[in-house]
């Protein structure tokens, strides 16, 4: 039977500290985290800033990945979906989407949804009232 991994809640400042103040006197990364009480994952996480920035790289707890956009679709996408849905009323947002990816070596560039939001933003979106289903009853 596999054992559980431990799960260990995000690092204080002091943690990390202790992390590498432990490390550097014990030269022992395992007895390290153990007497920190954090994972080897968080170690070799904080590590490269460590040796970078020293005890003030512990501090700085910004993310560590890549920036964060704003989510928001470039302005000539936006323009190039209301210009297609105006010259080709009948299409749905996955076909809008999809005609946009195709002009694009069909690398997808707006999601369906966005489509949605940008022509509903634009004030062009009708819509759907979606109709009760059907029932079929027993005869």
């Amino acid at each position: 039977m596999k054992s559980k991994r431990t799960y260990f809640p995000p690092t204080t400042v002091q943690q990390r500290k202790l992390l590498f103040e432990t490390w550097e006197q014990l030269h022992n990364v395992a007895k390290a985290c153990e007497k920190a009480h954090v994972g080897m994952g968080t170690f070799y996480k904080w590590k490269p800033r460590f040796e970078k920035e020293g005890y003030a790289g512990l501090e700085n707890t910004k993310k560590l990945g890549a920036p964060v956009g704003t989510g928001r679709i470039a302005p000539e996408i936006e323009s190039k979906v209301i210009e297609l849905h105006k010259s080709h009323e009948d299409w749905g947002k996955k076909r809008l989407a999809d005609e946009i990816a195709k002009e694009n070596n069909w690398a997808p560039l707006v999601s369906r949804n966005c489509v949605r939001r940008i022509l509903r933003d634009a004030g062009v979106w009708a819509s759907e009232s979606r109709k009760p289903k059907k029932s079929h009853s027993s005869r």
